[in-house]
């Protein structure tokens, strides 16, 4: 599965670096394109001062793009988005294949002081059930939110699903470099899958913080290795992962194995 990161500040209404990325991407056989939290739309802390009218009019231009670029290039498209529902505004990831469109919403969202997602969407507050799963070519993805990743149980709900890659767009900044990497890689070695992992750039500067995106955008191998990375700058990377590679891992490791017997 040959599947690619576009590494990317926000855009805003411009979809010029969309185009030409998307079609280089096609040119050498990509399959799925992830894209980082927050770049499609404004940084949360200026979604704060737009009206919802605003924000369903860059939605609307942003989801006939995708769906245009995804129908044309036969690419699934994984991109997060704010989306604005009966006046409510929402963040969910949003999945454009060429046939279909389909919407995570996320589930878990950061409320901390500072930087309250939670209180600003109407993103509902029910009882966890599994991240999107789909496949591409046989090969089977899921979903997740960048700050979702952190809590067990979401990866409780993927038990099971036997999924070879995680897709995991985030937004990380401030001095998380090291610390996300590490959960990264910890993960993808517990779960035995393949975890990209789309992280925007750019700043955002306000009062009281200098929020800089750091980028490094990477891929998680099943056995818990950095396979590939991006440093700070726009960039495309173009990633191969094997299902093969997974179902070695878990053979391996044989952590699936002695839950069943526990279990039994």
């Amino acid at each position: 599965m040959r599947a690619a990161v576009l590494q990317l500040n926000a855009q805003g209404m411009s979809s010029t670096k969309l185009y030409n990325y998307i079609r280089i991407a096609h040119n050498k056989g990509v399959k799925v394109l992830l894209l980082g939290e927050y770049v499609l739309n404004p940084f949360f802390k200026e979604l704060e001062s737009l009206s919802a009218s605003m924000i369903k009019e860059q939605e609307k231009h942003q989801s006939k793009v995708l769906k245009e670029l995804s129908s044309t290039y036969s690419m699934t498209i994984v991109a997060p988005l704010i989306i604005v529902r009966k006046g409510e505004i929402f963040k969910v990831v949003a999945k454009f294949a060429p046939f279909s469109t389909s919407y995570y919403e996320q589930q878990l969202l950061i409320n901390y002081s500072h930087w309250n997602e939670e209180k600003f969407f109407a993103n509902s507050q029910k009882a966890l059930k599994s991240p999107l799963v789909f496949k591409v070519d046989g090969f089977k993805f899921a979903i997740m939110s960048g700050f979702e990743i952190h809590f067990d149980e979401l990866f409780a709900k993927l038990t099971g699903k036997n999924i070879d890659c995680l897709l995991l767009p985030s937004v990380s900044t401030f001095e998380s470099y090291q610390r996300w990497k590490t959960l990264i890689l910890s993960r993808a070695f517990t779960h035995n899958c393949y975890i990209l992992r789309a992280n925007r750039i750019g700043e955002y500067i306000d009062k009281e913080f200098k929020w800089k995106f750091y980028g490094d955008s990477l891929l998680a191998s099943p056995n818990g290795e950095l396979l590939e990375h991006l440093g700070n700058k726009e960039e495309l990377m173009i990633v191969d992962m094997s299902h093969s590679e997974v179902v070695d891992a878990r053979r391996a490791w044989g952590f699936k194995d002695i839950i069943k017997r526990c279990e039994s």
